[in-house]
């Protein structure tokens, strides 16, 4: 990947490469589940336990192949394990928990001792073949691409690297692997040479999508597998009920929820926890990460992060919604509008051009172009509450801590310091003084004098 991040932490849709086999593996309830580290085991350890506290890890302190890697596993395990064991590689994040569970029955239902996941593919560059004896069609042996000959080469059915075992067989064999091949490793895949010699039942379930198996070992196939990945979703999406505009500028993550009939526009992207209730409509030119959309809401070209938009609320367009941001039933938050930790009453509005952090507002206020909750004094942030039925003037900073009454009114231009009453109707702005004459003075023989001076003779009279 020429990454200083692991390749199985590099992230597709909101989740690790290794999350994703983690979430679909755990799809099958299995009594154990044990992920085998070598390179930046710390790294990798460590984020397993953020994502599912009950993963075991085994350390494979040398890389001695996947045959010594399932060693490992077993190790930690406390030795031979009784029932099935599956085994999957860390970089296949398009691998779903139904494939999974097909394995595990198709291995069940024909006694294997071994199944093994295959499927057939376009190229089979570098990928371990499948040979079959000719006549039963058994599988025979997986060769490694490294070590195929050129008619092994030829066989476009491969090794997904994906493998259902009997527990206690597994253990025996893996005890019998030998590491005369080209890299000088053990390989799991001969595991089933030993078992079949030793007249145990070796068979395969071919997958129906040979895509699911994809490997990532670089960003060009990291990209592709996101681009499957989020079609897939989207897909999902659409058959529920979903409106998904433009499919190919729409990205969304797979922890992210809609309601029927939601509707999103394309240059959307969709993060984390986000849920897009029924009826609303999200987009164009969207990024929402963490973020509840209520029923009926109308979201445009918009960025919000941990917020919660309330049902038939409207955001935007261009507005920035950060964390603690909860609008309520029918809110609005306009044009060029930043709020921060900020709680917003039903039908109050604040459309345009204004910063509203840690603040809480009533219901049905307005609040008026350019205003500024000033919360920060350098040191602490502070809060500031508006009450219900207030109208605010244009271009009012209101300087924290400050309260604002049910139904007041503040002048435009003002700068709010000290709390207003109920029904109040606050000025806090300095008296206009024209001076007559002074542009002549000061500026004699500019535009602005000559204008000035036009004027005046029209209106006395004088051409």
């Amino acid at each position: 990947m020429k990454s200083a991040t692991p390749k199985v932490l590099h992230e597709i849709c909101g989740r690790s490469l290794v999350g994703h086999v983690v979430a679909a593996s755990r799809e099958l309830d299995p009594a154990h589940l044990v992920v085998v580290v070598g390179h930046a085991r710390e790294q990798v350890t460590a984020h397993l336990a953020g994502i599912d506290a009950d993963v075991r890890t085994a350390v494979q302190y040398e890389q001695n192949g996947t045959g010594h890697a399932v060693r490992m596993a077993l190790e930690e395990l406390g030795g031979p394990v009784d029932g099935t064991v599956i085994v999957v590689c860390g970089d296949t994040p398009l691998l779903t928990g139904e494939t999974l569970a097909q394995l595990a029955a198709t291995h069940g239902a024909d006694g294997n001792a071994v199944t093994v996941l295959t499927a057939e593919v376009p190229d089979s560059t570098g990928y371990g073949r499948i040979v079959r004896d000719p006549a039963t069609g058994a599988v025979t042996a997986i060769v490694e691409h490294k070590d195929a000959t050129d008619a092994q080469r030829a066989i476009r059915e491969i090794n997904s690297g994906v493998f259902a075992f009997d527990g206690n067989l597994l253990a025996d064999a893996l005890g019998k692997v030998r590491t005369d091949n080209s890299q000088g490793e053990e390989y799991l895949t001969d595991v089933l040479g030993i078992l079949r010699e030793a007249g145990h039942r070796v068979g395969a379930a071919v997958g129906t999508d040979h895509r699911q198996i994809l490997g990532i070992n670089n960003r060009v196939q990291l990209a592709e597998a996101r681009a499957l990945l989020n079609a897939r979703l989207l897909e999902r999406a659409m058959l529920a009920g979903v409106t998904v505009v433009d499919p190919a500028g729409t990205f969304v993550d797979v922890t992210v929820t809609f309601g029927q009939d939601a509707l999103i526009h394309p240059g959307t992207q969709l993060l984390g926890a986000t849920h897009i209730a029924e009826g609303a409509e999200v987009g164009p030119n969207t990024r929402l990460k963490d973020t509840r959309v209520g029923a009926g809401a109308r979201v445009d070209n918009t960025v919000a992060d941990g917020a919660v938009i309330g049902e038939q609320a409207s955001v935007g367009p261009f507005a920035y919604l950060r964390p603690g941001t909860n609008l309520g039933l029918k809110a609005k938050a306009g044009t060029y509008v930043e709020m921060k930790n900020a709680t917003i009453g039903e039908g109050t509005k604040v459309p345009h051009l204004s910063y509203v952090g840690d603040a809480t507002i009533g219901e049905y206020t307005n609040i008026g172009a350019a205003s500024v909750f000033v919360n920060y004094d350098g040191e602490h942030k502070h809060h500031t509450t508006v009450g219900s039925h207030c109208k605010t003037g244009s271009d009012n900073m209101f300087v924290a801590p400050v309260t604002i009454g049910d139904g007041a009114y503040t002048a435009a231009g003002s700068v709010i310091t000290k709390d207003v009453p109920p029904g109040a109707l606050a000025v806090a702005r300095g008296q206009q003084r024209n001076i007559e004459g002074w542009v002549a003075r000061k500026r004699p023989g500019s535009a602005a004098a000559t204008a000035a001076q036009s004027t005046g003779e029209k209106d006395s009279g004088h051409l």
